[in-house]
């Protein structure tokens, strides 16, 4: 058994419901990663799994790992060419004006020394695109369903900073860090389409702390 809930299996994918706090990779500083579960991940089969794609530490939700490396390359192929689906969800420290939306903002990324690296909103970045919709108004608060298509690193939050004038909640690089124990943004849903096989379709319902705010999915 493994302490990672399971929301797809067969024979050359997993699904994961990734928690918040674990980082896909081995963080630099040490601490809680992905790996530390491959053991109990290969559910019987010789190698570990490899995760196709990434998720923000604190980001939770749907996240693919290919059991073997053939089709680790077809599925990562699939999320370069833009035929992967996914849906977030995220609560935003503000409400939106309209129902829905688009936000087409380039990306850039900068560093320091003080604050270390982060995503900025630049002309000459690499284009990246977010389609939004609002699910429910709660408190001064937003529930939103995120729709990228493109994969940016920090993407959604710096498309809600930036774009939206209003950052997710709980985050602390792109807004205060405050109002929830972290950033409020999961990956509640996964469609990657497959030649030979029924596509991969996964979906991660809402953690505790969105509901501990008030917010359903649904």
């Amino acid at each position: 058994m493994t302490d990672i809930p399971i929301i797809f299996e067969d024979g050359e994918a997993l699904v994961i419901n990734k928690p918040a706090g674990i980082s896909v990779d081995r963080p630099k500083r040490g601490g809680p990663c992905l790996e530390d579960h491959f053991e109990q991940l290969r559910l019987g089969f010789q190698r570990d799994p490899s995760p196709v794609h990434r998720l923000d530490t604190d980001t939770s939700g749907c996240l693919l790992l290919a059991r073997n490396p053939k089709a680790l390359k077809r599925f990562a192929k699939a999320f370069e060419d833009r035929l992967v689906t996914k849906r977030y969800v995220g609560v935003v420290a503000g409400i939106p004006e309209g129902e829905e939306g688009t936000i087409e903002l380039s990306l850039s990324k900068i560093s320091s020394a003080e604050k270390g690296w982060r995503m900025i909103a630049a002309k000459k970045g690499k284009p990246s695109i977010t389609h939004w919709r609002k699910l429910m108004e709660l408190d001064g608060k937003a529930l939103l369903e995120f729709r990228p298509e493109t994969g940016r690193t920090h993407q959604i939050r710096i498309h809600c900073e930036a774009g939206l004038g209003m950052p997710l909640l709980g985050d602390p690089v792109y807004g205060t860090g405050k109002g929830a124990p972290r950033t409020m943004l999961h990956a509640a849903g996964l469609v990657v389409p497959r030649e030979k096989k029924p596509a991969i379709e996964a979906a991660a319902p809402l953690p505790r702390e969105f509901a501990a705010l008030g917010f359903t999915d649904g």
